[in-house]
């Protein structure tokens, strides 16, 4: 995959400076949100950089974190879009964004700066990579809480919806296809 010329995709992201990958543990966001980062030449952060310590050790626990526990998270990684913002930077985060509430903190720059992409996947497909990495503090039993606590994002949102059934680089490529699309039509999708 070669690297988007910029002018592809002036149109769909002149005014984001961040695009949230998002979905359950295991979705490959992190895999993905590099990626793209990576083939836009923007800045690439991974949300669970921006948790605090305690959450952490929560999470190896296989205690779920409570909406308590996520909002200096989520803070956080909102102020991090704003800087962008206020720089006039662009940057790519893997966040989960779980629910519509976490977006619209992390979207507090404006809806119109920030975009979110999200990875939809079969639970199986999802449960069978978190068993298969090694090195992550998430659980693989954690997966039920993420989806249970999952609310997809709605079409007032905007959302770039994206199958995880692909290899990373196809997906990235469905990204982008989307983005190039929405430069075309000029407007959001």
């Amino acid at each position: 995959m070669s690297r988007a010329a910029p002018q592809q995709l002036d149109g769909a992201l002149k005014n984001v400076a961040a695009l949230v990958v998002m979905g359950v543990s295991g979705s490959g966001k992190t895999t993905i949100a590099a990626l793209l980062a990576q083939e836009l030449g923007w800045r690439f952060e991974d949300g669970d950089w921006f948790h605090p310590r305690a959450n952490v050790e929560k999470m190896e626990s296989g205690t779920p974190l409570t909406d308590a526990d996520r909002q200096p998270w989520l803070e956080a990684i909102a102020a991090w879009i704003e800087d962008l913002r206020d720089k006039g930077g662009h940057g790519v985060v893997a966040c989960s964004a779980l629910k519509r509430r976490y977006r619209d903190i992390l979207a507090r720059a404006g809806h119109d700066t920030v975009r979110f992409v999200y990875l939809k996947g079969d639970k199986a497909l999802i449960a069978r990579r978190i068993t298969a990495r090694h090195g992550h503090f998430m659980p693989p039993e954690l997966l039920e809480s993420q989806l249970a606590t999952l609310e997809e994002p709605a079409p007032d949102e905007h959302p770039i919806t994206v199958s995880v059934a692909g290899t990373p680089r196809e997906i990235v490529a469905d990204i982008l296809a989307v983005l190039r699309g929405a430069a075309n039509a000029d407007g959001p999708h």
